[in-house]
């Protein structure tokens, strides 16, 4: 009996610790599961309720009730697929010249900047020191159609109307500078991580410079590129400020669109609508890109 009790005691203890080694991880998970419920499953449980209501009457004053109007999705996207689409295109073409003009910077950060590194990170992240929206209007006075870029582009010939503004190379150009920091930095986290002793391998297997780019860096820094091209791609096809600040009214995208709705005119169901149909074509294709990439660790 006295020998059986110790043994019984440390099963129960080497058992009641294994259980809370197990529960540990979910007690850890629990402030934030709780912060996406609360934060992101429970409102968007809340616009795909409003985007199936229905005008009470002929006035949004009126109010709105819930009659489950599919009609909505219908509708708003035939009336609006110009912009949809446009804001695709605007914001894919803003990701590529974000990569072509990001991944130079991060290349020369990771492999070449030695000692400047840390300036050169600093100088990467200080454009967020100012707001998006002062960022956006200093754009207004960069692209100026009396500014020396518009002038100097136009004495070349390369401008059929003489300007930038208000025309999609501004929208673009915009796009493409505000998130250009989201595209740098897990750029340069990917391929600082790669170790260079890879790269001087492929060196002393005599392959050329760009062979060993294409067969050792460009692989093993494509993680930072699926994150790039996502932390770019997602928000910018959802922005409506460069649009608005930048674009004229045949350059509207579907955030300008959506923001309309909701403010101006309060037709909340179309604008619930058209953010239901933006976020789960967004889903949509992030999910396909990261599968066809094989990043899947991403999701």
């Amino acid at each position: 009996m006295v020998a059986v009790l110790p043994s019984s005691g440390q099963t129960f203890q080497q058992g009641g610790g294994r259980r809370g080694r197990r529960i540990t991880p979910y007690l850890l998970l629990l402030p934030g599961m709780a912060w996406l419920a609360v934060f992101f499953l429970i409102p968007l449980f809340s616009l795909a309720q409003t985007s199936l209501m229905q005008m009470r009457g002929a006035s949004p004053d009126q109010g709105f009730v819930n009659a489950f109007n599919v009609a909505n999705y219908t509708n708003s996207m035939q009336q609006f697929m110009a912009q949809y689409l446009r804001s695709f295109w605007y914001s894919g073409l803003a990701t590529i010249f974000a990569l072509l003009i990001s991944y130079p910077l991060a290349y020369f950060i990771a492999f070449k900047s030695g000692r400047w590194k840390n300036l050169l990170l600093v100088l990467v992240v200080a454009p967020f020191f100012a707001s998006f929206l002062i960022r956006t209007y200093a754009w207004r006075t960069i692209l100026a159609d009396d500014g020396w870029i518009t002038t100097t582009i136009s004495h070349l010939g390369l401008l059929p109307d003489n300007r930038i503004l208000a025309t999609p190379i501004a929208v673009v150009a915009g796009l493409t500078y505000n998130f250009l920091p989201f595209m740098t930095l897990p750029l340069y986290a990917s391929l600082d991580r790669i170790d260079p002793r890879l790269i001087e391998a492929a060196s002393d297997l005599y392959a050329k410079a760009f062979t060993g780019f294409r067969k050792v860096t460009f692989p093993l820094s494509l993680p930072g590129v699926v994150a790039g091209t996502l932390l770019t791609f997602i928000p910018a096809a959802g922005d409506y400020i460069n649009a608005q600040l930048l674009g004229a009214l045949q350059n509207k995208m579907i955030g300008n669109v959506i923001q309309s709705e909701f403010i101006d005119i309060r037709d909340y169901p179309t604008a619930a609508a058209l953010s239901f149909v933006l976020l789960a074509t967004i889903l949509i294709l992030v999910t396909v890109y990261v599968r066809r990439s094989g990043t899947e660790e991403l999701l």
